[in-house]
């Protein structure tokens, strides 16, 4: 039996975490209390798509904290995996593990795939936007690795469509 997790909604308030970043601190969201964070799930560290997505924050970081958004990134993987990728692509946000992907289940990011014609259970990449009193803004699910950072600056007002 495959269990897809309930999605959140606008106005929903963004489940508590605390997750291991890739330099091996303890990150929690209640560490960004009071700003608003980007909390995107990618599949795995390294792989083609992500490394662009990832890459794509990070060419954007400057511009989202000036309008005042943190970026954290969660993935599967473990510490080790993500700091690597974080040293390899230089990335300059936390890269949260999330190896168990219960945050994951929590935010609705875990659940069926299919692909190839194949079924199973995995992290569908997923974008939310939580607010300075911790409710959800934005949430994006399905989205494409390639385009997705344009197209959420877009939805939060940064650029001209």
């Amino acid at each position: 039996m495959t269990t897809t997790a309930q999605r959140l909604a606008v106005g929903d308030t963004a489940p508590a975490f605390t997750l291991t970043a890739a330099d091996g601190s303890s990150v929690s969201l209640s560490d960004y209390a009071g700003r608003k964070v980007v909390v995107y799930f990618y599949p795995a560290a390294m792989t083609p798509g992500c490394t662009k997505q990832a890459c794509d924050f990070r060419d954007s970081l400057d511009s989202l904290t000036a309008a005042g958004y943190q970026v954290l990134g969660l993935s599967p993987d473990a510490p080790a995996k993500l700091a690597k990728f974080t040293d390899k692509e230089a990335l300059t946000f936390p890269l949260l593990a999330d190896e168990d992907h219960a945050v994951a289940a929590a935010y609705g990011a875990w659940g069926e795939k299919k692909n190839y014609g194949r079924t199973y259970e995995g992290l569908i990449r997923s974008t939310i936007v939580v607010g300075e009193d911790g409710t959800v803004e934005l949430a994006q699910y399905n989205v494409r690795a390639t385009g997705h950072v344009a197209k959420l600056r877009r939805d939060l007002g940064l650029d001209a469509a």
